[in-house]
């Protein structure tokens, strides 16, 4: 977990940040939209967003594997247990990003730095 200076976050990028995270629940797209508009605006938002992004990649992969592993039964199995696995996770991001905390999220692909 990165934290980022209290004094330095306003209360709209930390609105800002729990929205992004929040809206994993609706939409791949929700983070990126507010990723794209804010990252210049603030390193907060720029941080929390490639996280935000880079975690809702990685169950996108993880949920291609357990699709073609459903072939031999196993990814039925799975599936499941990834989609806890980021709801659990969605929820930690979302507490941690209202108290100004960058959560990192555990098994995740860094695809944006």
């Amino acid at each position: 977990m990165k934290k980022v200076e209290q004094g330095s976050i306003t209360p709209e990028e930390r609105t800002l940040g729990l929205v992004c995270v929040l809206l994993q629940f609706l939409t791949v797209v929700g983070p990126l939209i507010v990723w794209l508009i804010k990252k210049d605006e603030s390193a907060y938002l720029n941080a929390l967003g490639k996280e935000t992004i880079n975690f809702q990649l990685t169950l996108l992969i993880l949920y291609v594997i357990c699709g073609v592993l459903t072939i031999i039964v196993v990814g039925a199995l799975l599936a499941p247990l990834v989609g806890l696995f980021g709801l659990v996770m969605i929820i930690v991001a979302a507490v941690k990003a209202n108290e100004g905390i960058i959560y990192r999220y555990p098994f995740c692909f860094r695809f944006l730095k």
